[in-house]
């Protein structure tokens, strides 16, 4: 035996048999639950995500999915469907103080139309902000053996249901507890994860676990001309992506869909002035000495900027300094007591 394993023989056989496939099955089509347009996002029996930097707006983004399917309608861009049977909706917050849960709730019974007086016995929401890692696993895990006819399961805060982001093991131990669940309870799981503050990559280990995993993976972004306006994007998607879309916070603190947004246009960033050819720096270098010799750093670098801007090529401070650096470099500039000089024979 060349693997000792913590299992016996009996209970092998029984979790090989469960895991077969066999040609002649006809498994059934797992049902689609949630939509973007025509675009489908959750199924059951698998599990999704939303992503997002700090303010993003990522849980106003969750509870526009979550009302969706407490009515089966359509609420901002997500349209829901979930069959009959399967209609209860569980929502698990492990970051927020109860009071800022109770907000989420609230906006979520205002967007369904409900009333607040009264309990919707579709949604059952829980805070789970003060227990351990362990503890908060265990009670997704009980709850879910409690309740019957569970059809959306909602874990805003996956980073908390473990210690480290970066280990590994506990990275796969939560994958597994997602897809086992998602499994057993033929069910659908979206998560919320926060991006890098640096980047655009999720978080540590767990992130790329959920990348590659996740049957869907949603960006919720600030709009780079309006910080007033969220825009949701597909990350990764298995079934057919959909176009990038918007909301924005009215009075009344809900998210509402932002009809006149359209997608926000890039400019190609400049390419750096290291990268231009010496013709355009012996330009610069000549316009700017025939004029005069800079005494001091300070005036130095406002007047490569302006000679630079000049010639069509207005850059920021970092790249003029980088600039003067190398002109100081190959010795083409110099400074001495009566300031800067250009020496044009040293090209």
């Amino acid at each position: 035996m060349l693997y000792k394993s913590a299992f016996n023989d009996n209970e092998l056989e029984n979790y090989l048999q469960q895991g077969e496939i066999k040609a002649s099955e006809k498994p059934d089509i797992p049902p689609q639950v949630l939509w973007v347009g025509d675009c489908t996002i959750a199924t059951f029996g698998n599990f999704s995500a939303s992503t997002g930097k700090a303010k993003s707006k990522k849980t106003f983004n969750i509870t526009a999915m979550v009302a969706a399917a407490v009515i089966n309608s359509t609420i901002l861009n997500y349209r829901a469907s979930f069959p009959e049977g399967k209609r209860l909706i569980l929502y698990f917050d492990t970051e927020q103080s109860r009071f800022h849960c109770h907000n989420v709730v609230e906006r979520i019974y205002r967007l369904a139309g409900l009333k607040l007086d009264k309990e919707d016995k579709r949604l059952h929401f829980y805070g789970l902000r003060e227990f351990t890692p362990t503890l908060r696993i265990a009670l997704i895990d009980y709850a879910l053996r409690t309740f019957n006819g569970v059809g959306l399961v909602i874990i805003d805060g996956l980073r908390d249901l473990m210690y480290d982001i970066n280990n590994a093991k506990e990275s796969t131990d939560v994958m597994t507890m997602l897809m086992a669940w998602t499994s057993k309870y033929n069910l659908h799981i979206h998560c919320v994860l926060h991006l890098n503050k640096n980047d655009n990559n999720t978080r540590g280990h767990i992130g790329t676990e959920l990348e590659n995993k996740a049957e869907t993976v949603l960006i919720i972004s600030k709009n780079k001309q309006d910080a007033n306006i969220s825009e949701v994007r597909p990350m990764h998607m298995r079934d057919k992506e959909f176009n990038t879309w918007a909301f924005h916070i009215d009075d009344n603190s809900l998210p509402v869909l932002d009809v006149g947004y359209h997608i926000t246009v890039v400019k190609p960033k400049d390419k750096p002035l290291t990268s231009l050819p010496d013709e355009i720096h012996i330009k610069v270098l000549e316009k700017l000495f025939n004029y005069n010799s800079p005494q001091r750093y300070i005036d130095m670098v406002k007047a490569l900027s302006q000679a630079y801007a000049e010639e069509g090529y207005k850059r920021g401070d970092n790249g003029i300094k980088e600039m003067l650096k190398i002109f100081s470099e190959r010795k083409l500039i110099t400074r001495d007591k009566e300031g800067y000089h250009y020496n044009p024979l040293l090209w």
